[in-house]
């Protein structure tokens, strides 16, 4: 027997560590060659980590929430080099013992999920020893006989078992209604995919009972138990949203700054697009229309579409607008980037701002897609309130807030009139961005919204 040590891989771009958020296996189980270990998490993507070799999980680096350094120990897989594991981790019995002791180290390559929601396999390794060419044989055999079962019919999970899927995965199930029991399996070692739950849904395959809100019976309450308390380790996405949170607003001296914008000729105009364009283009939702004047404000107030480093002293002043949208996802709160926003027009912007905000509630957004933006709205849609008070998404130095949008009395040449008016409520850092040039900048998106012609003029 060898222990092979698969240490944190290198994930890139100055990553020196990342966060341990689901082990898909445990001390003891017998491992398949490319089946997930593990899913760590950086900057808000999880990223799939597969094993390089088949064997029995001999010990565990770490537990759910732990940081891990790159280089460090993840797991350690023990493996008969010489007799080899078949595709059920079970040494075949004629097999020849190897010499003890030997250990090899590596790090596999990590699957980050992509869009379609399936994970790349690494290519293929050496083995750590030679083994006979009767070992080579049977490893032949078993993975030709291995492909031509999964070929042959896809894996469901055992009645009472619980299913192999990551954290994304069973995240959309429960969104669909769907028992991941149910489904059939085409990953390595029975692991349901984002492309078998299309595949479920297309079919038409059995959902949850009263998956549905109108069919779901209303909860009932477990009854309490006096002085009973609950503790809930705060890790994964809500980790890293906590720790943005607090350096953002630790090392940011926030300015806030709300106005009131009437945008009844606003809506107006974005129900006479969707009514001649909607079925052609798509339906136009209010952030296309924010986002055209934000772009059209910015070449005015340069300083808002920026980072700062506070450490090194440096205001960096982007020409691109790579707006982040501030998205409510199951996981906690995310913000996809829409990229150069400034040569998008309401349509296609609308359709981009759709896609990203799928592919983070779905777990499918890959990490380019959830970094790099320059400046960010926010929107709490229907429950946006009055005013709002927005953490800067560091290290920006703006982010825009829109409430909700209310019907309210309001005195036009005289006269009281019913009109429709919605509040911006928005935050800047005070270090670099003056209270003047912050109140002007708002003040030049308020006057595009309310003349919603001058949005199409450059």
């Amino acid at each position: 027997m060898s222990h092979h040590v698969i240490k944190m891989p290198d994930l890139g771009e100055g990553i020196a560590e990342v966060e341990l958020v689901a082990w898909h296996v445990k001390v003891g189980d017998a491992v398949t060659e490319d089946q997930v270990l593990a899913d760590v998490m950086t900057d808000k993507a999880t990223v799939e980590i597969p094993s390089p070799v088949a064997g029995k999980v001999a010990s565990l680096g770490g537990e759910v929430g732990e940081v891990l350094a790159v280089g460090a120990e993840l797991i350690s897989i023990e493996t008969d080099a010489d007799a080899g594991i078949d595709a059920d981790g079970k040494s075949p019995g004629n097999a020849s013992a190897p010499a003890a002791g030997k250990q090899s180290t590596s790090g596999p390559a990590p699957a980050a999920t992509n869009q379609s929601g399936t994970s790349p396999s690494p290519g293929p390794r050496p083995d750590p020893t030679p083994a006979p060419a009767s070992t080579k044989a049977t490893r032949k055999a078993a993975a030709a006989d291995s492909s031509a079962q999964q070929a042959a019919s896809p894996k469901t999970a055992a009645p009472g078992a619980r299913a192999i899927a990551s954290p994304a995965v069973r995240a959309r199930a429960w969104e669909l209604g769907i028992d991941l029991s149910d489904v059939d399996a085409s990953g390595t070692a029975g692991r349901v995919m984002q492309s078998d739950l299309d595949a479920h849904a297309e079919r038409g395959g059995p959902r949850r009972a009263a998956a549905s809100k109108s069919e779901a019976a209303p909860p009932r309450r477990a009854p309490s138990t006096p002085g009973a308390t609950e503790q809930i380790k705060i890790i994964g996405l809500r980790r890293r949203i906590a720790q943005k949170m607090q350096d953002s607003k630790r090392r940011i001296p926030h300015y806030a700054y709300v106005e009131e914008v009437d945008v009844t000729e606003l809506e107006a105009l974005r129900a006479q697009l969707n009514q001649r364009f909607g079925a052609q283009r798509g339906r136009l939702t209010l952030l296309p229309l924010l986002i055209r004047a934000m772009v059209l404000a910015i070449p005015e107030f340069p300083m808002v579409n920026a980072w700062f480093d506070d450490e090194a002293g440096v205001l960096t002043q982007h020409q691109s607008v790579h707006m982040g949208v501030a998205t409510q996802t199951d996981a906690g709160l995310m913000v996809p980037v829409l990229r150069d926003a400034q040569h998008g027009d309401l349509w296609s912007n609308a359709a981009e701002i759709a896609r990203l905000a799928d592919a983070a509630r779905s777990g499918k957004a890959v990490r380019d897609e959830l970094t790099g933006s320059t400046i960010t709205l926010t929107s709490l849609g229907k429950l946006g309130g009055i005013v709002s008070t927005p953490v800067i998404n560091s290290p920006e130095v703006a982010i825009v807030g829109v409430n909700k949008m209310v019907e309210r009395p309001v005195v036009r040449g005289g006269v009281i009139v019913v009109r429709q008016m919605m509040n911006l409520s928005s935050s800047f850092d005070h270090r670099v961005v003056d209270g003047a040039k912050a109140a002007a900048f708002i003040q030049r998106i308020r006057e595009t919204l309310e003349h919603p012609a001058l949005l199409f003029v450059e």
